[in-house]
């Protein structure tokens, strides 16, 4: 029993050294992009944000940093503090009545119980295979259910958006359902990443998810075949009554020479104005966004980026570029977060564009990930972005200049009423 108490002490150790390295390799790093909105299940949620179902939200990405360098050992009151701890789980070993879990279980507790007096769901501890999902790169291809999730206010994993013909939709899961469950076991108090995490998985396997909705007396099961699921960049489209379409997934590593050329493309067919289609992008690179937003923008302030510590950068637009001139609409929904709302709150701000649509989600954070030895991850909160307005759009999102609510009945095939409101403003100029 001494040995086992003697790794306990060691273990939590270094654990406590973990955290007061990742505390100040934090405070120390002033350039961290990680925007990830929703969260999307197929989920490039790492950024950030973010669809298992498909890409998530959840902000903007940077590379994750390592913890394995050499730390101080805690000192003074910290010291006392985790002996307190250690004192709690002498006595639970030598007088509980039962089965005592694993070391690992009790460390990855001790982690996420220290996280949850944060009150911040995006700082976040994901276990290994998790993190693994995660980590899948911005190719645009994603194995999963081809749905959009976020936390609402109950803490509870909600479908935001499904893919048009995917899996989830296919299943019959809406807008607004609640997973209280994945194969049988509870996310009910886990983190956004944790809970993409269960319900990513590889193409072919199934994944059963409890569901709650409104107007439906009791939760429901549905079980729901995972797919390989291919999802373009960007779209570009001229409508017959002159007008450009662009739609943009994601901001990915790419989105801004993308977009670029199609405003250019657009513009050599002779459109008459763009809608930018932002609906259900996640989100993606801050750097992106930027870029993206500069396009758009011939100068003036596109956000402000802040630490608590006080500090602050400003990202600012340049004369130059191909889409300055061009009457533009941004098309915005509950889908659209983090990097998309830089984008659509710039425009806003600067009346440089008219939003239409519906409020979206509300990311307005900056999370930096860290690698850790055994291959989990932790994501740390570490500073929060505003518009140019000074607008602080974390938990709040922006509100359109245009609502246009979807049906909640639905529409027939083919057809998009926001879009079309769209398309009438840049039309009619009302």
């Amino acid at each position: 029993m001494n040995g086992s108490r003697s790794v306990m002490k060691f273990v939590l150790a270094c654990l406590s050294l973990v955290i007061l390295l990742t505390v100040t390799f934090v405070l120390g790093f002033g350039s961290a992009y990680l925007l990830t909105a929703s969260g999307i299940l197929s989920v490039r949620s790492g950024r950030v944000s973010t669809p298992a179902l498909s890409p998530t939200p959840v902000g903007t990405d940077v590379p994750p940093a390592s913890t394995l360098v050499p730390v101080p050992a805690p000192t003074g009151e910290d010291k006392e503090t985790f002996q307190l701890f250690w004192e709690v789980w002498d006595l639970v070993q030598r007088n509980f009545y039962g089965e005592l879990p694993d070391m690992r279980t009790v460390t990855y507790a001790a982690i996420r119980g220290m996280l949850s007096t944060l009150g911040d769901e995006y700082t976040a501890f994901i276990e290994p295979e998790p993190a693994a999902i995660l980590a899948e790169d911005a190719t645009g291809k994603f194995e999963g259910i081809g749905a959009y999730v976020g936390m609402n206010d109950e803490g509870i994993l909600e479908i935001s958006g499904v893919f048009e013909g995917g899996p989830a939709d296919r299943a019959g899961l809406r807008k607004g359902d609640r997973v209280l469950a994945v194969d049988g076991v509870s996310i009910i108090g886990v983190s956004l990443y944790e809970a993409i995490g269960r319900i990513r998985g590889p193409a072919g396997t199934q994944v059963t998810l409890l569901i709650e909705r409104e107007g439906v007396e009791r939760p429901f099961e549905v079980t729901i075949v995972r797919e390989r699921l291919e999802i373009p960049i960007i779209d570009v489209e001229m409508r017959d009554d002159g007008v450009g379409v662009i739609r943009l997934h994601e901001f990915s590593a790419t989105a801004g020479e993308l977009v670029e050329k199609g405003v250019e493309e657009l513009l050599s067919e002779g459109a008459r104005g763009i809608v930018f289609d932002l609906r259900y992008n996640p989100g993606g690179w801050l750097e992106q966004a930027v870029e993206v937003s500069d396009i758009f923008l011939d100068d003036g302030v596109i956000l402000f980026e802040r630490w608590s510590d006080g500090r602050e950068r400003v990202f600012e637009a340049h004369p130059g570029d191909v889409g300055e001139d061009v009457p533009l609409v941004v098309l915005v929904n509950g889908g659209s977060a983090s990097a998309s709302e830089i984008v659509a709150g710039a425009l806003q701000d600067h009346e440089r564009a008219v939003l239409v649509g519906e409020h979206t989600f509300g990311k307005g954070s900056v999370q930096r990930p860290f690698t850790l030895s055994d291959g989990s991850e932790l994501r740390v909160t570490i500073a929060h972005w505003f518009t140019p307005g000074n607008r602080a759009i974390h938990k709040k999102g922006l509100a359109p200049d245009i609502e246009v609510p979807w049906p909640e009945e639905g529409v027939a095939d083919g057809t998009d009423p926001q879009l079309d409101r769209a398309v009438e403003y840049l039309l009619t100029g009302k």
